[in-house]
């Protein structure tokens, strides 16, 4: 994976650290998704939506949240498997939460690792996934669970 370079979305309002040699596709409903030029399943994508309530906690805790995001994997058809591996809550800007989950999903497309950011800032909801094989036969290797960590960290709703 090569180095991070920080991707700015002005109009919808988000930043983060993407691979610099990954590439921007378009895809319904995302509002920005980038693509592993070698492996165009592995794909970082941000999905910002308009919503009635003010603050992530008006939604749950970080628990609810990820019972919420792992219930809507287990309904789609393709799903065989979730399971969470954790959850984390920081604050952003002082006092906006933020939620990290980190799970692995088993489909039809093969095992991914799932890293999500979930946070609700000026009326919107903003959901950072980030899809990376990790596979028993091609484990997500350290050095790119570090990477791909850091993008996770990296999500950032701007003031």
């Amino acid at each position: 994976m090569n180095s991070l370079e920080r991707f700015i979305d002005e109009k919808e309002g988000f930043s983060l650290l993407k691979p610099s040699n990954w590439n921007k596709v378009d895809k319904a409903g995302a509002t920005v998704l980038f693509e592993d030029p070698d492996v165009r399943s592995n794909n970082i994508g941000v999905v910002v939506n308009p919503v009635r309530i003010s603050s992530l906690k008006d939604f749950g805790t970080s628990q609810d949240v990820a019972n919420k995001l792992l219930q809507a994997e287990r309904k789609k058809p393709s799903t065989n498997d979730v399971r969470l591996i954790r959850i984390e809550e920081r604050a952003i800007h002082g006092d906006i939460p933020l939620y990290e989950l980190e799970y692995t999903l088993d489909s039809s497309r093969g095992i991914k690792r799932v890293f999500s950011a979930v946070t609700v800032a000026s009326k919107k909801l903003y959901l950072l996934n980030i899809s990376y094989s990790d596979s028993p036969d091609n484990p997500l290797l350290p050095n790119a669970q570090m990477r791909l960590e850091q993008v996770l960290d990296s999500f950032d709703v701007l003031n």
